[in-house]
């Protein structure tokens, strides 16, 4: 049996209520078998290249995210490891007899993939929702990802991505690039004043993407110095830094002052549309209390639990529009990131690069002695890493 190096967590080395990080261990190779897996047909069999390391994986990485997903998940399978992952730039290697003649996909071909396996067969699935399946999988959560030398995938979930237009390293981020793509395509942005509120990852594409699709103004919410600085860097007109020692027990309630700068950043009415991407309940309230009468709400950031929102009747009164965005819509989402990428007049491809990625500088850690330590300096250090298994 061959064998391949892959980042993975382990619920019995590894309770999941006191410890952290992921382990480098050898796991078995998937291979393509139709003669002894009749589904291999439709299955694609990917060398991965580059991989992105999301904000999920953060939250798995701390234990603090989709414990409940992947202990469940390892449960019926009869397993104890799951490789973690879902953000990858790999080459295919071998594709299944069916899907070689239904999706065009040669080995050879470079391609991302869509971390959502949808079943194509839910009521949301027949409606055309795919983005929100009742019963799919999550690659890297509740089945194996691409933190990984090979990966063995479903080849309609895989994504056609040309090399001489996207450079690798960023074609390995297209997938939570294409998030933001999803939560800026809820409402026209052209001419509009656009508040983003938290600027992590793919808040920092939020704004990006934003500017790209002509927002006459973008302002950034973000208490994180580095963050804020790259804010402005990628198009942000003004950056508003809340005070987070304010912060006290009633952490959900907004803060006047964000509030106020808002507003006399947008002549006193407000944003257009306020886009929240951190998930803290006081970050929901702040995006709320932001936005003009009349303007809309983007809401992406997540947080498990209850929340608090504040004078709940000005969203009505006020007529506010609320959007809730998960994920991207398959394909619909994935055709606007690409026209985005390959681009070139747009800069957003060399932003991503050069801003979020820091020409590689610190942010691309290869598998070659993976160090867990070493590696938490990284993710605390760049909003965004990659990790390269092969060149």
């Amino acid at each position: 049996m061959q064998t391949m190096r892959a980042l993975t967590y382990d619920r019995v080395r590894d309770p999941w209520e006191s410890s952290r990080g992921l382990r480098l261990t050898d796991e078995p190779r998937p291979e393509l078998d139709e003669s002894r897996d009749p589904g291999d047909g439709d299955m694609a069999l990917v060398r991965v290249r580059f991989a992105g390391f999301c904000g999920s994986d953060r939250g798995i990485w701390s234990r603090q995210a989709f414990g409940d997903m992947i202990l469940g998940s390892l449960a019926e399978e009869g397993k104890d490891r799951r490789i973690v992952g879902h953000e990858m730039l790999g080459e295919v290697v071998a594709i299944g007899s069916r899907a070689a003649a239904a999706r065009g996909i040669r080995p050879g071909d470079a391609v991302s993939t869509e971390s959502h396996i949808v079943c194509g067969e839910c009521y949301p699935c027949r409606a055309g929702d795919t983005h929100v399946c009742a019963r799919d999988r999550i690659i890297g959560i509740s089945m194996d990802g691409c933190f990984a030398e090979y990966i063995k995938l479903p080849a309609k979930a895989l994504w056609p991505t040309d090399l001489s237009r996207i450079r690798p390293e960023v074609g390995a981020v297209q997938e939570p690039f294409g998030n933001a793509v999803h939560a800026c395509t809820q409402v026209d942005l052209a001419g509009r004043s656009v508040a983003v509120f938290g600027c992590g990852t793919i808040g920092l594409f939020a704004v990006l993407i934003a500017r790209g699709m002509g927002a006459r103004q973008v302002i950034g919410v973000e208490p994180d110095p580095r963050h804020a600085e790259m804010a402005r860097a990628l198009g942000c007109d003004a950056v508003i830094r809340p005070d987070l020692a304010r912060i006290g027990p009633e952490s959900w309630r907004h803060d006047p002052d964000v509030r106020r700068q808002v507003r006399e950043l947008t002549a006193g009415v407000g944003a257009d549309v306020s886009m929240e991407m951190s998930g803290f309940p006081g970050s929901v309230n702040n995006a709320v209390k932001s936005t003009r009468r009349g303007g809309h709400v983007v809401l992406f950031g997540i947080k498990s639990g209850d929340l608090v929102v504040e004078d709940f009747d000005r969203i009505v009164l006020d007529g506010l529009t609320l959007h809730a965005v998960v994920g991207r819509r398959i394909f619909g989402t994935w055709e606007v990131t690409r026209r985005l990428l390959e681009d070139p007049s747009n800069g957003v491809q060399d932003a991503i690069w050069n801003v979020i990625l820091d020409r590689g500088q610190g942010t691309i850690v290869p598998i070659e002695g993976f160090d867990p330590q070493a590696f938490e300096r990284v993710i605390r250090e760049h909003p965004k890493a990659v990790i390269r298994f092969a060149g």
